[in-house]
């Protein structure tokens, strides 16, 4: 009966831990956009140069929040296969 806990609250951990992955993986790849917009609208950008800069941003932003969700869910299933 404990085995049926525990495989409980292992999956409960699993959902958790892909929730925190994505909103975190989500909330940076949105700050890097927010900072190319800014700079974009800091310097008074326009045109090719306002589109690159944007483009750049979201694409770097893509990655950066694909790193946090691949780094965060790999550290969560080394712990797990660890026992902690």
């Amino acid at each position: 009966m404990d085995m049926g806990r525990e495989s409980r609250w292992e999956k409960d951990a699993m959902t958790v831990e892909i929730v925190f992955a994505l909103v975190t993986a989500v909330v940076l790849a949105a700050a890097v956009f927010a900072v190319a917009l800014a700079f974009t609208l800091a310097l008074g950008l326009s045109g090719s140069a306002s589109k690159g800069v944007l483009t750049g941003g979201a694409l770097v932003g893509a990655a950066v929040g694909m790193w946090r969700l691949v780094r965060v869910l790999y550290r969560f299933d080394v712990e797990r296969r660890k026992g902690h």
